[in-house]
């Protein structure tokens, strides 16, 4: 009788393995959950390079006419308006990561208990979500430290614009937050919310969040810390979140789980990513400080390469020493960028802040 077998080479498993590399290590990132291929979502998920060829996305904005227009007696001749049109760009590339262990039917294996295959896996995933995050976080902030491309989705940071920018104590700059008068508070969002609704062009709101929701806030554990520590401030953040607790609210919203919030219509996400905030005259970090991030719609943008849509991530094996070592390697090809138009940033604003970790 003759059966089928599937081995551990077997090109459908390595098949198998990229299908489950994209769901899993996607869904472990926090950007994840802020994606969409619309425009009302807050990382706009590109799709250009899926089918054709290319490096680089560019893509457009129309201002909106600001002309008085004509009225009677008038003439129109003469007094038309051009089109102001604004455009950024995104630039993709191939990151990947490897292991080289030892293969099936040598002693190395014979000594512990658990899959080695499985142990890359897992290991490789936990790498590509991290790098995901890491691409995300550095942008949003316009974390100008960092250099490499591999940490910033292969286009360079921008500095965030000085109209889009509070910080605690409207201090002037990051390295000027040095103290807790210069710490994080609800204030800092309600500037935000302001400054997106009377922005030109305004930062819109996100779509998808719920009802009560338009925008998202992403803040460091250390600003976490500061919010929580808040008893002084009429109307912070512990008294809010109490009063809304006997009032019955709760958020039940799936996407809400393990967020720490909701004000002003902005939803609270905590993430240690979240960058430090940067010395103007020396482009260094500054210690005991972060940047947290507001962000509206189309806040930034994230490509693919091409037959990367399904499959975003790309498994590949090969054998070592007659067999003796497996090598596994994950890669996908993407990039990921703040949208910027016109040097303004479009849809975020950065809200630096005093925040020292616990002691």
């Amino acid at each position: 009788m003759s059966i089928a077998t599937q081995g551990v080479n077997d090109a459908l498993t390595v098949k198998l393995w990229s299908q489950r590399m994209d769901v899993e290590a996607l869904k472990e990132t926090t950007a994840y959950e802020f994606m969409g291929e619309g425009a009302g979502s807050l990382c706009q998920i590109m799709t250009e390079t899926k089918k054709g060829a290319g490096d680089r996305i560019r893509w457009g904005i129309r201002m909106l006419a600001t002309g008085a227009g004509t009225t009677e007696n008038e003439t129109q001749e003469g007094n038309e308006e051009g089109l102001t049109r604004y455009y950024d760009e995104l630039l993709i590339n191939e990151l990947g990561h490897a292991h080289r262990v030892r293969n099936e039917g040598t002693i190395d294996r014979q000594r512990v208990p658990y899959d080695m295959r499985e142990e890359c896996y897992d290991s490789l995933k936990d790498w590509n979500a991290d790098r995901i995050d890491t691409w995300f976080f550095n942008q949003l902030a316009g974390n100008t430290v960092e250099t490499n491309g591999k940490f910033l989705g292969f286009n360079a940071a921008i500095a965030p614009s000085s109209t889009r920018v509070f910080r605690g104590g409207a201090v002037a700059n990051d390295q000027s937050m040095s103290s807790d008068t210069q710490k994080f508070t609800l204030s800092l969002i309600d500037k935000a919310v302001n400054r997106a609704k009377t922005a030109s062009p305004m930062i819109r709101p996100i779509k998808g969040l719920g009802k009560d929701v338009d925008y998202v806030c992403f803040i460091h554990p250390d600003q976490t810390l500061s919010l929580r520590a808040d008893t002084a401030t009429a109307g912070n953040w512990f008294d809010l979140q109490g009063k809304r607790l006997q009032g019955g609210e709760k958020d039940n919203n799936g996407l809400y789980t393990g967020m720490l919030g909701i004000y002003n219509r902005t939803l609270i996400v905590e993430n240690y990513r979240v960058p430090q905030g940067i010395n103007s005259g020396t482009n260094v970090a500054v210690a005991n400080t972060r940047r947290a991030i507001f962000c509206g719609a189309q806040a930034s943008s994230l490509a693919f390469g091409k037959n990367n849509a399904k499959n975003k991530f790309k498994w590949t094996e090969d054998l070592f020493d007659y067999d003796r070592e497996l090598g596994v390697r994950s890669s996908f090809i993407a990039g990921m960028k703040k949208t910027v138009y016109n040097s303004v940033d479009y849809g975020t604003i950065v809200l630096g802040s005093y925040a020292a970790p616990a002691s």
